[in-house]
């Protein structure tokens, strides 16, 4: 799949944002956000189409991948930057590959996009 065509995604919401703690019935519960579920959803049609465009088969299970990414962030702020994968990697789980247990990301880059705030992707299959 190591291509120069990187897919383009809108910034996930980190994870501080991405979940809702709440406890019912004595039991402690998370479940995402509207503008979790929003960036999954969206990135999940992206990255599907780019798929079909490009071809490719959903990565199978068991076979290693590199996700390399570049943030622009939309200011100069501190960012973490591990810490909007998790819903990156689950966004594309089911498309992309069928485990991202089996995903090794690799942020390549960051920089700043004041006018355009996005993260681009490369997957490359590792075996």
């Amino acid at each position: 799949m190591a291509n120069s065509t990187r897919l383009v995604l809108p910034l996930p919401p980190s994870v501080n944002h991405a979940y809702r703690n709440f406890t019912k019935c004595g039991r402690r519960m998370r479940v995402p956000t509207p503008k979790a579920l929003a960036f999954k959803k969206e990135a999940a049609w992206e990255a599907k189409a780019w798929m079909m465009a490009r071809r490719q088969q959903m990565v199978p299970n068991g076979t290693k991948v590199a996700l390399k990414v570049w943030y622009f962030w939309g200011d100069r702020r501190r960012h973490d930057q591990d810490n909007p994968l998790k819903l990156l990697q689950d966004a594309l789980t089911g498309v992309v590959w069928e485990d991202d247990r089996w995903v090794l990301p690799q942020v390549m880059d960051f920089d700043v996009d004041k006018q355009n705030p996005r993260l681009e992707i490369e997957i490359e299959v590792l075996g």
